[in-house]
Order: C-alpha cells, then structure tokens, then sequence
C-alpha cells in the first residue's frame, strides 16, 4: 500500500512563516493610530452624538436655572444687610451677629417673594411664546431651554405664588402671562369661530360687571392707571400666545431677555433697601419730663441694653431700665396710593393681606410714629 511523499526539509518555502488568515467571522480590527474610517461627510453627526449634545445642552440650561433661582435669594439677603447697616462695616457685623438666617428667610420671603414669582412669571411667558415659535430660532434662546427643562409643578407654583403675593390691581397681568406660559389660544374654546366670540364676549362682560363699582370710581378720582391695568391685559391674552413670525423672532429673543434683566435689576433697588427689622419708636428717659422719642430698629435687647439702629444712621446703646415705651410702626411703602377697593378689599393688597386684615383689622398708626 503507497503513501503519499512527505516533504522534504530541501524544499525552497519550508522556513517561511505561514500567514494568519482571518477568517470572514473575525474582521481585522485596525491599528489604534490609524483613523477611523468614515462613510459620510466628516461634517455630518451621527444620531447618539446629536442625542447626546442635546441631553448636555439641557442639563446645562438646567443648572443655570436653579443656580439663578437659589442664588439670587441669597445675593439679596447679604446686600439688604449692607445696605440696612448703612454700608458700615461694624454696623453690618451687628447685624450679621444678631439677625439669624431664619428671620433673613422670613424677611426675604415677606418682602421679595413677589419680586421673585414675578421674575419667574415673565421668564416663563417669554419662553413659552419663544417655544411655541419656530423651533430652530426658539432653541437658541435661553428662556426657551429655561422652559423646557423646567418641571410643570414649578411653573404652576410660580403662578399660584403671583396670585397670592401679587397686588389686587396687577392680578389681571396673569391672563396674559398665563396665556402665553401654556400656550392658550382662542383656538381652543371651540372649532367655530362664531362660538369663540361668544364665548370670549360672555366672560369678559361678566369680568367688567365684577369690577363695575371699582371702574366707577376709578373713573370719578381721575386715575387712569388702574383703569387700564383691570380693562386691558384680559384682552392682551386673546392674541398674546405663539407663535411669532421668523423676522419678529430675531428681534424679540434677545430683547425680550435684556428687558426681563433690567426689569429685574430696576424692581430689585427696592427689596434691597427694604428694612430687615421692624420699625420702632422707643421712649428712653429716666424720668417721665426727661424722655427722648429714638425712631428707628431694635436689633437685640439683653439684661444690659436694648441695642438700637437709628433711622437716621448710627447705632444706640440705650440702658434697660430707661426704656419707657415702644411703638410699631409702618413705613412709607406701606401706606396706601390709591383709594379703591374691590369687594372689601384694598387694591393695593393682595389676598393673602386682605384676608389677613379682614382676620386681624389694620390699627390707627400712633401720634408718635408722624
């Protein structure tokens, strides 16, 4: 029986190595310095990287935005201290010692929690209309991307917030506000048109017959203002919801925010200056002929001294047992403009201090708060 030939070690290819073949399940990966290879153009993104740009461009708006609603707050509280001391440093460590963070709270939320849902408001009713635009030109706005991260519960506090804390006579700015923040078109009260305008017409003659008296008077003491601030935003939030046209929107994104800003700035002044103590007048005197009237806020009081901050600047330390007599008083932002009222209750308030003054009356201000 015959076998086949072995090879022989005399043949020319039997030192070369043999070569590895790949095989069609195995693809040969590259080397790591070659360059990956592209089938496309190299300006052209792939799905994740366009998914993934995005997610980034929304946890930074994100941020930024709670950065602004937890850092303002905070900015204020420390420039109302500087500003109350008078710019004093001594007088501003006084006060940093003795006023705790929660008055600071308490004082911050009384005083510029409607400051802070107004500029909340305003930023949403911007963004809303800029959102409901074009959406290549709406993405590159910042109250936009604001408004698409911001979760719905927090738009609707915002809003409950601005009921509450905002006056009587600026309440009808929320139609409008509200309109453009959700997107309330007339469109959708109901298909047909001539149904729309009875609509529209019935709520608005029931909202002028509410406010009947209050209009009237208005129109007898000769002040427009008012009057113009309950007629007009009910008919703004008819036509006040996006979309906008492309050649507004360029214009209106970046105004409509440097406006938003120096509004802000401008309402800001106030709510800085506003005092962070109670205003006071103390009686201090040994005797009842020798007394002295010290108007301004009592920052600490201990066994010793009752350490006061007078209205006109400086600091008083005056002796327990010579006080007297101590008086609250308001201030000057508190006393009242106008003299209208809506169904009992002051324009000027809003309903929480309406209900507030209908539970607890205001008091006759004192002879020696004039």
């Amino acid at each position: 029986m015959s076998t086949p030939a072995a090879t022989t070690g005399n043949a020319p290819d039997a030192d070369r190595p043999v070569p590895s073949q790949v095989t069609p399940s195995e693809p040969a990966v590259p080397p790591r310095d070659a360059p990956a290879r592209q089938d496309g153009p190299a300006t052209s993104e792939g799905p994740a990287d366009v998914g993934g740009d995005r997610t980034e461009r929304r946890a930074r708006s994100s941020q930024s935005f709670w950065t602004a609603v937890v850092g303002v707050p905070a900015i204020f509280s420390v420039l109302r201290l500087g500003v109350e001391a008078g710019g004093e440093l001594q007088t501003t460590l006084l006060l940093v010692a003795n006023v705790g963070p929660v008055n600071m709270l308490a004082g911050f939320l009384t005083t510029a929690a409607r400051l802070l849902c107004t500029a909340l408001v305003a930023v949403f009713a911007l963004g809303g209309v800029l959102a409901a635009s074009r959406e290549a030109t709406a993405r590159r706005s910042l109250f936009a991307r604001w408004m698409d991260v911001t979760p719905s519960w927090f738009i609707a506090a915002s809003f409950l917030m601005a009921l509450l804390t905002w006056p009587l006579l600026y309440l009808p700015l929320l139609l409008p506000t509200l309109a453009a923040a959700f997107g309330l078109t007339a469109v959708r009260l109901h298909e047909r048109p001539a149904v729309r305008i009875l609509m529209i017409t019935a709520a608005y003659a029931g909202y002028l017959w509410l406010l009947l008296p209050t209009l009237r008077d208005a129109w007898r003491q000769a002040e427009p203002l008012p009057i113009a601030l309950l007629v007009v935003p009910p008919l703004l939030a008819i036509f006040v919801a996006g979309p906008l046209p492309r050649v507004v929107l360029r214009a209106f994104a970046p105004l409509s925010q440097a406006a938003v800003l120096v509004v802000l700035v401008w309402a800001a002044l106030p709510v800085i200056s506003t005092p962070v103590l109670p205003l006071t007048v103390t009686t201090v005197g040994a005797t009842a002929e020798a007394s002295e009237e010290i108007r301004g806020h009592v920052v600490t009081t201990d066994d010793v001294h009752t350490v006061i901050l007078q209205e006109r600047g400086g600091v008083r330390y005056v002796p327990v047992d010579h006080v007297r007599e101590q008086v609250l008083c308001p201030s000057e932002e508190e006393l009242p403009r106008y003299r209208l009222w809506i169904h009992d209750f002051h324009i000027e308030d809003s309903l929480l201090e309406g209900l507030g003054r209908r539970v607890r009356p205001v008091h006759r201000v004192d002879a020696a708060c004039r």
